[in-house]
């Protein structure tokens, strides 16, 4: 089996690796590791019970291709569960005063399957699988002087957090825009009572509200603690009407909040959630998110080399739903990189390398996602979605370039592009 020389070079030592942060990319990445037959130590602020029963952490949209890296490496454990969004809806509506004002609105299938799973469900059972499959898990906050003393005992240490002092260790990649604040601010709720049957099909679609100069409303089926539900996902722009989160309000009262920005600024969305309810004490999330792309290795104890992963390198607001498809894509290509590694050092040139082969494709994602919440609005993004409003094979496009944001290059991202594409649709 690869990887199997420790520290000392002897070959009967497994390799040991460490691993800080306990997302998405990082248990998966550790799972992996496990099943490969390495020593890996995962470090974790919370244990699986205090995930479970803890506050909400995200939103999350998995598309196809990141479930598929899911379920390939046995991880896929709602299929049974987890309700499949079948469609993507999207509606522009610019009242500027008139509530008789037309709501522009598209639809289009989804080719491939779309779920999302609370967090707070897949992390807590994947902790417990990590434990019970023999990985070593502590439960602790880290700051940079115990990286340095993983990095010590470790082949290899991995961070997979940004949070706190740890995101002090990367450095910015300048050859990306550097934020002085959020670009949105962020509200979420999961809910229940919203009634999903024939007679409305849209309801069990990935949908967004976009009003100026609110923002937008995103909502999503998932799976949570509970079981089936919807989410609520509040993107304000600064100043607007749906700015207003910093008081940080309970649950209830954030809730109650939230119906009243439907009821004037999505009606439709208001007339299905009208009667729905918090799933739970811990339903509702604040906050914003300042994106940001760091350079994938940092030095600790000296010139010790440690690696970045996923949110410790580049974070992004959720207007687009990427964040945990490219958490998992993320691990299945750094476990990838591992294995094909051998017996050999993870040296630093390995470490650049490494992210370099996944950052190839995900910087695409990242892209797609600063250009969709530019303000103003690209005047190409505009008009692709006007076009969208009447003809179907622009929806249908728009819609699923969301699983693979690549896609999106030579058309909606690049104005010639798009023009060229768009001018077959011309009256």
């Amino acid at each position: 089996m690869p990887g199997r020389r420790g520290r000392s070079g002897t070959e009967d030592e497994v390799r040991g690796i460490a691993i800080v942060g306990a997302g998405q990319a990082g248990l998966q990445l550790g799972l992996g590791l496990l099943e490969a037959g390495y020593e890996v130590t995962l470090v974790a602020e919370r244990r699986p019970e205090e995930v479970r029963g803890g506050r909400v952490t995200s939103t999350q949209l998995m598309f196809g291709p990141a479930l598929r890296v899911e379920r390939a490496a046995g991880l896929a454990l709602w299929d049974d569960t987890a309700p499949v969004m079948p469609g993507f809806e999207l509606s522009h509506w610019e009242p500027q005063g008139q509530p008789d004002a037309p709501v522009h609105r598209f639809a289009a299938p989804l080719d491939d399957e779309v779920r999302s799973v609370d967090q707070r469900v897949k992390l807590a059972a994947w902790l417990e699988l990590f434990e019970e499959r023999g990985g070593r898990a502590e439960y602790r906050s880290v700051d940079p002087a115990d990286v340095a003393d993983l990095a010590a005992a470790h082949d290899l240490t991995v961070l997979a957090t940004g949070r706190g002092q740890l995101s002090g260790l990367f450095e910015h990649d300048m050859s990306w825009p550097a934020h002085d604040r959020p670009p949105r601010t962020l509200a979420c709720f999961y809910v229940h009572g919203v009634a999903h049957d024939d007679s409305d099909p849209a309801a069990g679609y990935v949908r967004t509200t976009g009003v100026p100069p609110a923002g937008d409303v995103i909502v999503m089926r998932a799976l949570t603690v509970g079981g089936p539900c919807d989410i609520v996902l509040f993107e304000g722009r600064w100043d607007g009407v749906y700015d207003c989160w910093g008081d940080r309000p309970d649950v209830a009262e954030g809730w109650r909040r939230a119906l009243e920005l439907l009821r004037t600024h999505a009606p439709w969305e208001y007339e299905r959630f009208r009667h729905a309810e918090p799933t739970d004490p811990g339903a509702a999330l604040y906050g914003a998110i300042t994106p940001t792309v760091r350079l994938p290795v940092a030095h600790v104890d000296g010139d010790r080399p440690v690696l970045g992963m996923a949110d410790a390198l580049a974070v992004h607001d959720p207007i687009t739903g990427q964040g945990a498809n490219n958490a998992a894509r993320a691990a299945a290509s750094y476990l990838g990189a591992v294995l094909e590694r051998g017996d050999l050092p993870f040296d630093e040139r390995w470490m650049r390398e490494t992210f370099g082969a996944y950052w190839e494709n995900a910087r695409h994602t990242h892209a797609f996602t600063e250009f969709m919440v530019r303000e103003p609005q690209p005047e190409q993004v505009r008009l692709v979605i006007e076009a969208a409003f009447a003809h179907p094979e622009v929806a249908h496009r728009f819609a699923n370039g969301y699983a693979d944001p690549s896609t999106y290059r030579e058309w909606l991202l690049d104005p010639d592009g798009a023009a060229a594409y768009l001018a077959g649709f011309a009256k």
